[in-house]
């Protein structure tokens, strides 16, 4: 069933052979394959029209094209190429149980999976450091020059990452043991220090700094919330006149709004990151446990097993828009202003009236601004 250390020339006979001699697979029921293919369809398409919602916002918008909102309108734009790139092809194979697009696109879906993945983590990796480095460090140094040139460096290094699965260096599964090319199970060092390693790059590196990261953000908005508290009830307000006392009340609502900024902010950050853990663990675990266990990857349940942590792992592409569009009133705003008027139920605001959207809209920016 290999498709690694093996001569190319018996590439196809092993695919026909997975597709049609393989005990261990085991397939789900039929209507229950068609209804995951049917939900992982409608993923691909609120995946496609929320993320494309992102990118077009930072697109027409120059005054949207800030830093953080570059590292947004790119994990978007990951999130897209990987629910047309992969995600089709999974969802054929999970009704007919069987591959039909050839071994070498097989490798090269598999390659694009965690590539696109691996971005991904990377930028939210990079915005998890970022909201550390603004909030805990008071350092706001990311630009969107600097900007660019991180998102390209996420590029480069996730490209390099994922292309030696492309080119044969580690065990390549084609389905019908699962809906798509997996990492399988090896006994060669190299390839397991090579499953090791991306599984440990895709998740459990990122989860370990983001979890510091959003421990010290919360720590710190947490003593932000006591010292406001404080210093309110160790003002003698009656011994104070009353442009002191206008001022005082003034800088007390500023430093109220920048903490519900943040505690804002965070809780839609962290929610990116509870998502992120949910719906990455399970595929990590179950990764490492196809390379490095002979019995799970030749049981019976590996196909189900497969097709569930498969699905789970595609749902995080989008995930996203709908956080935004639940947490993030200026992001609703911004889809109904693109809807044709014909789809819009509810009549147009007067434009003398409506609220532009500012570049703080997508993120949280600096110390007194928030957005997305």
């Amino acid at each position: 069933m290999a498709c690694n250390s093996t001569p190319m020339g018996t590439y196809e006979y092993l695919l026909n052979v997975s597709n049609t001699l393989d005990a261990g697979a085991t397939p789900l029921s039929a209507p229950l394959r068609i209804s995951l293919a049917i939900m992982m369809l409608l993923m691909i398409v609120v995946g496609f029209l929320g993320n494309t919602v992102v990118c077009i916002i930072v697109y027409q918008r120059p005054a949207m094209r800030s830093a953080i909102n570059l590292l947004l309108a790119t994990l978007a734009f990951s999130d897209i190429m990987l629910s047309l790139c992969c995600m089709p092809f999974t969802a054929i194979t999970l009704v007919t149980v069987r591959w039909h697009f050839g071994d070498h696109f097989c490798r090269l879906s598999a390659t694009l999976y965690w590539f696109f993945v691996l971005e991904g983590v990377a930028i939210l990796l990079i915005i998890s450091v970022d909201r550390f480095l603004i909030i805990v460090q008071r350092q706001d140094k990311l630009n969107p020059r600097r900007a660019k040139m991180i998102i390209a460096a996420s590029w480069v290094l996730s490209f390099c990452m994922s292309v030696p699965s492309f080119t044969g260096w580690t065990f390549m599964e084609v389905p019908a043991r699962a809906p798509q090319c997996v990492l399988g199970y090896t006994e060669f060092p190299a390839e397991r220090a090579y499953v090791v390693t991306l599984v440990v790059a895709v998740f459990f590196a990122p989860f370990g700094v983001m979890l510091c990261s959003y421990l010290c953000i919360l720590n710190t908005v947490r003593k932000n919330a006591v010292r406001v508290h404080n210093q309110s009830d160790s003002l003698d307000l009656r011994q104070m006149s009353g442009a002191g006392l206008r001022r005082l009340r003034r800088q007390q609502q500023q430093a109220s709004l920048d903490l519900s900024f943040k505690t804002k902010a965070f809780t839609t950050i962290l929610i990116l990151f509870v998502g992120f853990s949910l719906c990455w663990l399970p595929h990590s675990v179950y990764s490492l446990l196809s390379a490095f266990s002979r019995r799970f990857y030749y049981s019976t349940s590996f196909y189900t097993t497969s097709t569930c942590v498969l699905w789970l792992s595609y749902l995080k592409s989008v995930f996203n828009p709908i956080v935004y569009c639940w947490r993030i009133k200026k992001f609703r705003e911004a889809c109904i202003e693109l809807l044709p008027q014909t789809f819009q139920i509810l009549p147009k605001v007067p434009e003398r009236i409506q609220r532009k959207i500012q570049p703080s809209t997508v993120y949280v920016c600096n110390e007194n601004q928030s957005a997305v």
